[in-house]
């Protein structure tokens, strides 16, 4: 996998999880809150834009002469 400045997503995810234990601690100031809020929103929106853009990808490698090709998913089975 290609590294990149962004985070990757789990890395994002990993950072989120840290902002919410911030925000649910009944000791954090207000502020503290408040910049907690605000790097949460931030970290929502970088893990958006990161899905997007794989989403992105996928659709690429899927195309079959330049039309969108739909595939029944075949995963591993359900048992």
């Amino acid at each position: 996998m290609a590294k990149t400045k962004k985070l990757d997503i789990e890395a994002t995810v990993a950072q989120l999880e840290a902002t919410i234990r911030t925000l649910e601690d009944e000791k954090s100031s207000l502020e503290d809150s408040f910049n907690a809020f605000e790097t949460g929103i931030k970290l929502i929106r970088q893990a958006q834009q990161t899905l997007i853009e794989a989403e992105q990808k996928v659709n690429l490698l899927l195309e079959d002469n330049g039309e969108p090709k739909l595939e029944a998913f075949k995963g591993g089975s359900a048992e």
